[in-house]
């Protein structure tokens, strides 16, 4: 049995899976919802403006069938077990925000004849109007859309975004949920996206004391951050989930944050670690206003901090994790190895960043290697880089050439440690560039 006939075999057994999982579920908490009392609605007073449009239903029931052929177009079975998880997640995650926070559908649907009424009949046999927040439509609409834009030509990516823009907006105008369910379903699949990634991106970690105390200090920050969400806003669980992700990130390794080496988040990523990146992007202003953008280091190689201007050099090497490639790198050779801040990197890591810089700097002779301040990490490697590849001797050497070019780096006891380790190391087996 050849590759594709496994994938259509296994999709059919998957699918005999989910469709059962499915309507017992969400049929069973529907009908439980119903026995309930004091089920209330959340409205904002602009939606009452949103017109019920009847031939959407078209739209909205196209989502049925996109979910059953998705399990065939997979290229894997890795990549169709892994799709499969995240439908499976997403009515599991539906459910249980359906069980903990009941809402009803507050408007009455208009009495629809012809095509468009037999759909919408259908769909009233089995869905009673309790089943809102968050929307499986949308998480599912999320989910699916990044499914099929991965399997689609890019010429034909336009028509992708704009059917599934309809999907998501025909929960409302079939009044079907309100706009609170659309915004907590994007969450939750953006949430199941990022926990599930299909090209899951990974860069070796090893724990350390600091990089454990920083993941309790995201993690406490984020539990203040809900806490105050009771009080201010429930926009502020946004800032929260990005928080936690964070502190996972410190605990579990810099992969978790998804940066491809073209500097590139995924979707998930990006829009869940959105609010965090702002805080990042003033804290990154406010140490950089008075320190030199770019400092050169030798002839070639040059240290500074995330671009915001037009770069010079004809290569970059990225180290942040916080941030996605620069609008000012476009028009030049680029690598991205993300490193946590204010954690030493990992020897693994700091060689394959050292290998890095020496390609690119052999094949574009000049190379802008770049953190979020250009004070830590493009330190360390610039440092590993002249102790490898230049005539430094002594890691007290390096580090006082380099800071005589940039007096403002900061490296503490723990990255001179590594480095005098890295020195030790590549004494012993001089770096061979392959």
């Amino acid at each position: 049995m050849n590759l594709r006939s496994k994938i259509n075999l296994q999709a059919v057994g998957w699918l005999c899976l989910l469709g059962p999982y499915f309507f017992l579920t969400y049929s069973q908490v529907n009908q439980f919802t119903a026995t309930r009392i004091n089920i209330g609605s959340i409205v904002f007073n602009w939606e009452q403006y949103i017109p019920f449009i009847p031939l959407t239903i078209i739209p909205y029931w196209s989502l049925d069938f996109l979910y059953g052929i998705s399990l065939f177009i997979c290229r894997s079975l890795s990549e169709q077990k892994r799709l499969a998880c995240r439908l499976l997640l997403a009515s599991t995650f539906a459910c249980i925000g359906f069980l903990l926070f009941p809402l009803r559908f507050s408007f009455t649907r208009p009495k629809v004849e012809g095509f468009a009424g037999w759909w919408f009949n259908q769909l009233e046999q089995f869905d009673l109007p309790y089943n809102q927040s968050p929307s499986l439509h949308i998480i599912l609409s999320w989910l699916l859309w990044q499914h099929f834009l991965r399997h689609t030509a890019k010429r034909y990516h336009w028509l992708i975004h704009g059917w599934f823009l309809l999907i998501a907006m025909s929960v409302l105008t079939t009044w079907q949920h309100h706009f609170i369910d659309v915004i907590t379903g994007i969450a939750i699949g953006m949430f199941i996206d990022w926990l599930i990634p299909t090209n899951k991106l990974l860069h070796s970690h090893t724990k350390s004391s600091q990089s454990i105390k920083l993941a309790r200090y995201y993690g406490l920050a984020a539990l203040l951050c809900a806490c105050l969400s009771l009080w201010l806003t429930f926009w502020l669980l946004w800032l929260t989930l990005a928080l936690f992700i964070v502190s996972f990130t410190y605990r579990f390794g810099v992969g978790l944050v998804y940066k491809s080496q073209q500097g590139k988040y995924t979707a998930a990523a990006y829009c869940l670690l959105l609010p965090w990146r702002y805080l990042m992007t003033i804290s990154r202003w406010l140490y950089t206003r008075k320190i030199p953008a770019v400092s050169p280091i030798r002839r070639h190689i040059f240290l500074g901090s995330y671009p915001c201007s037009t770069v010079e050099q004809r290569a970059v090497l990225d180290l942040t994790f916080e941030f996605s490639r620069s609008y000012s790198t476009r028009n030049r050779v680029y690598s991205s190895m993300p490193m946590l801040d204010l954690v030493c990197p990992p020897m693994p890591q700091l060689q394959q960043a050292v290998i890095e810089l020496e390609k690119l700097r052999l094949q574009n002779s000049s190379v802008l290697v770049h953190c979020a301040l250009g004070l830590s990490r493009s330190a360390i490697v610039v440092i590993a880089w002249l102790l490898a590849f230049d005539n430094f001797k002594t890691v007290e050497q390096a580090y006082s050439f380099v800071q005589q070019q940039r007096p403002q780096i900061v490296l503490g006891t723990q990255h001179m440690e590594l480095l005098r380790q890295w020195q030790t190391r590549i004494a012993q087996n001089p770096l061979i560039l392959t």
